[in-house]
This record gives structure tokens, C-alpha cells and sequence, in this order.
């Protein structure tokens, strides 16, 4: 006989993209689901991101990026969730610039991941993004998307709801199986708690395994009064996300800090990286914004049960929060229902570091 799947009765302690993306999934197959996060909607790193679902420039720039056959799965995921909640995806592409000393080994090791991509002549450059001012050689992939963060957190969130979900705003202070307790005096009466808290170490005390997280603050601009249509520009170090409601620009990656400040070296470098090929951004006015993710020591997530009793982990995707979300959300679910998950969950076991 086939085991029926058990539909757990699960409190989330996190809302952004991770632990909404699982709230949703959960809620639509039947589990009980709480969600606890003391900060506004938005309010999180997950809301100030770009967005970007990009597994070939990730594997291509980040040294530390999941294997990309990793993050195009989880991409492909996307399509269907984005339907399910009504959210709208940005399938421009990416084209990222680089010097022509460079090219051919960029070639080889797209060409090496099997990725969709082609070069791109100045002349079709200048036709394609006439907003882009630039003479280095680029590549271009249609396989690397984007979404609107806070619509994306808007929307699961209200596809949860539809499903029963419920979101308190308080923390997580303790936990039993059974019942966890809330900052705001109250409990959850619940058979599981999942932390999906990012770089918060408040509940290293109930998950030994959030000590192997590090916090790196990213610090990103936006010019909400510059309006252009195309698709995402990577450079190395940065990138910049145009869109017909501001173009957003970033983002630092400063391991080790946990703060919010704002800095102005920061501010200055992020803006002149971005108007050596966008003159429009070397003036108007520009918003700064800092969040801070979480790492574990090889860039994967730890996705999977703690060695505490009842207490499970969702955390640590790093620069690829939104990227990963449905991909990690389907394997915690599964795990929470009894159900074999999907192969890749053994990439991500918290227990991999012991």
C-alpha cells in the first residue's frame, strides 16, 4: 500500500520569500499553517531584492552559486507558482557585459553548463537597449528572468490565505513539540516549526545548525523616477534591473554585517559602476536601501529537519532567496508530509556539516 501523506499542522517563523513561497505550498496541500514574522510585509531582505531568477548569470558570476542545473529547476518552477498566485514575470532575458579579453572563456563555461546563449554585436546591442552606452562584447540568455519582489510577496501571501494560512506579527521565542511561544504572549499550537528567519540568530537556541549561518548585508539603489523597458545588465560585482517603475541597481556583498546603515562609499561606487553604462544614472534623485541574507560555509541553503525534535530549517539561500523559494518550499513540504522528496534535498541537508 501507498502511505497516505500527512497534512501537519506547521508554523513558518519568517515571511519572506522562502517562507512564503512555503506557506503557500503547504496550505495548498492541505497543512494547517501559521506564519510568524514581528516585521511589516516587505520589510525584509527578500523585499528590497531584485527579484531576479537568473541560474545562468548566477553560475556564470557567483564562484558560489548552486550547481546551475540546481537553480534552472527551481526556476522552472516559477511558471506554474506564478500562475497559481497571478503574479506576472518578467521574461526579457539578461545580457551581461564584459572585456573581449574575456569572452572566449565566458563562452566556454556557458557553453560547458549547456546554457541558452548567444553573443551580441555592438550594433545589435545599440538597437536592442538604446538606453545602454557601452562598447564592451556582451552575451545574451533568455533563461534568466525577474520578478517584483514585494508583488510576489503580496501575492503568495493572499494565495496562502485563500488556502486557510493565517500570518501573525510576533517571533518565535520557544518551542516544544506541540506548541511554540510568541513574543507577543501568545502560542502556536503546532506539530512542526520551520525557521525560514534568514540571517536573524535569535532562535539559534532551538536550531544548533543557525550558527553555521553568516549575515551579509547587501546595500542596493533604486531611481524610481527612470523608466526603462529591457532586459536585466549584468557586470561583474553588479547589476542593474530596468523597469517601467524604476531601475533598481546593486547590490554589495558585505559578509559578516548585520546592519542597516546606509553607506555613502557604497552609495557612490554602486553609482558610478551603474552610469558608466547607463549616463542617465549618474544623476536624479536615488533611494538606498540595505537587508541582510544569510550563507552557510558552501553557499547551499539548509533545507531539512534540525537535530532538534519538531524543528525544521529553511534558510540560507544566500543571493538566491527568490530563486530557490519554490524549489526549497516543494522539498520541506514533502519532508513535512512524509513524501520522498525531490533528489536535490540531499544537496541542502542541514546534517551535511557534521
Amino acid at each position: 500500500m501507498v502511505a497516505t501523506p500527512v497534512k501537519p499542522t506547521v508554523l513558518v517563523a519568517g515571511a519572506g520569500a522562502v517562507g512564503s513561497a512555503l506557506a503557500h505550498e503547504l496550505a495548498r496541500n492541505g497543512a494547517k499553517v501559521t506564519v510568524a514574522d514581528p516585521r511589516a510585509p516587505g520589510d525584509n531582505a527578500s523585499g528590497i531584492a531584485a527579484g531576479m531568477l537568473a541560474p545562468v548569470f548566477e553560475s556564470l558570476l557567483d564562484p558560489l552559486a548552486p550547481a546551475f542545473d540546481v537553480l534552472r529547476a527551481a526556476r522552472d518552477l516559477w511558471p506554474d507558482l506564478a500562475g497559481m498566485i497571478g503574479l506576472p514575470l518578467d521574461i526579457h532575458g539578461a545580457l551581461t557585459l564584459t572585456e573581449t579579453d574575456e569572452i572566449d572563456s565566458w563562452v566556454t563555461r556557458l557553453t560547458t553548463l549547456g546554457a541558452d546563449f548567444h553573443a551580441v554585436t555592438r550594433r545589435a546591442l545599440r538597437e536592442c537597449v538604446p538606453w545602454l552606452s557601452s562598447e564592451r562584447s556582451a552575451l545574451w540568455t533568455t533563461e534568466d528572468w525577474r520578478l517584483s519582489p514585494r508583488d510576489a510577496l503580496t501575492a503568495l501571501r493572499a494565495g496562502a490565505q485563500s488556502k486557510g494560512a493565517r500570518w501573525i506579527e510576533a517571533s518565535v521565542t520557544g518551542f516544544e513539540p506541540g506548541r511554540a511561544d510568541l513574543s507577543d504572549g501568545g502560542f502556536v499550537d503546532c506539530d512542526a516549526l520551520v525557521i525560514a528567519t534568514g540571517a536573524s540568530g535569535s532562535l539559534c537556541g532551538l536550531a544548533g545548525e543557525l550558527n553555521l549561518l553568516t549575515p551579509i548585508k547587501g546595500q542596493i539603489l533604486r531611481w524610481p523616477a527612470l523608466s526603462l523597458s529591457g532586459p536585466v545588465v549584468r557586470l561583474k560585482g553588479t547589476y542593474i534591473c530596468p523597469s517601467p517603475q524604476g531601475v533598481t541597481v546593486g547590490a554589495t556583498m558585505e559578509p559578516g554585517r548585520d546592519d542597516l546603515d546606509i553607506d555613502p562609499s557604497a552609495v557612490a561606487t554602486l553609482r558610478a559602476g551603474a552610469s558608466a553604462v547607463i549616463p542617465a544614472l549618474a544623476s536624479g534623485p536615488v533611494e538606498a536601501r540595505a537587508g541582510v541574507r544569510a550563507a552557510t560555509p558552501d553557499g547551499l541553503p539548509l533545507v531539512g529537519p534540525s537535530d532538534r525534535p519538531g524543528v525544521w530549517l529553511a534558510v540560507g539561500a544566500r543571493r538566491n532567496g527568490w530563486l530557490l523559494a519554490p524549489l526549497i518550499a516543494r522539498i520541506m513540504a514533502d519532508m513535512l508530509a512524509g513524501v520522498t522528496p525531490d533528489s536535490r534535498a540531499a544537496l541542502f541537508d542541514p546534517a551535511r556539516f557534521t
